[in-house]
């Protein structure tokens, strides 16, 4: 998925909130939106370099999106939009191997009390797919949740529930890096969310875990990972 609009380089200064952060542009402080709600703690410090992308809008609040961080000289992707994006596009497409030759793709679909990130049919065959974002990143090892998601963990016990009602459910861990050797939950910073996972295996759904290639121009979804619960 290509970035379309201008994007420019900047120094972190600091986080305001969840939302928004200060970067230095050219000596100048801008007020930037973060578009990731997770911590980001081991990426968006003092100095670190990041990328914007310049996005127009008269109801817009800032002139600047915050896409992308480097972590020494790798670039990972913080855009918490763009992995459903991604997780679709690649579906398309064929890219996940698991997950191919689907006739219909929906994004948002409703069952039970949540709302799954895609809906796919195929020859009878009715699947969910879950798409997490996962940026953050320990000693080449890729880690979900960076902080405690109570929502994350209602999504996959009502994964569960799809599975026994006979659709095909799956979780895809879409890794917004590409120097992480494997994926493992988080079980550390959200045990819950960890037995969950542990149980959503144990009752049949599936577990995907891909990395992207993430480039200043362009971020997609390319290659399996090792998933290790």
């Amino acid at each position: 998925m290509k970035i379309n609009n201008q994007v420019v380089k900047g120094s972190f200064v600091k986080r305001l909130n969840r939302f928004e952060a200060i970067v230095d542009i050219q000596g100048e402080a801008n007020l930037v939106h973060v578009p990731n709600t997770g911590r980001c703690r081991e990426l968006l410090f003092e100095g670190a370099v990041v990328l914007l992308e310049k996005r127009d809008g008269k109801h817009r609040k800032t002139a600047y999106e915050l896409i992308m961080v480097y972590k020494n000289q790798d670039l990972i992707s913080i855009d918490s939009q763009l992995p459903n994006k991604l997780a679709e596009e690649a579906l398309r497409n064929n890219v996940i191997k698991e997950l191919q030759d689907y006739d219909y793709i929906k994004r948002e679909a409703v069952f039970g009390d949540s709302r799954f990130d895609l809906y796919m049919e195929k020859k009878g065959e009715k699947a969910f797919v879950e798409v997490k974002g996962v940026t953050l990143e320990v000693d080449a090892v890729a880690k979900f949740p960076d902080a405690p998601t109570e929502r994350g963990t209602k999504h996959i016990y009502e994964l569960i529930k799809a599975k026994q009602e006979g659709y095909r459910a799956c979780v895809l861990f879409v890794v917004q890096l590409d120097f992480a050797e494997y994926f493992i939950p988080n079980s550390v910073m959200d045990p819950k969310f960890s037995e969950a996972l542990s149980a959503a295996k144990a009752a049949g759904v599936e577990i995907y875990a891909y990395s992207c290639q993430v480039k200043e121009e362009e971020v997609s979804l390319y290659k399996p990972m090792e998933v290790r619960l």
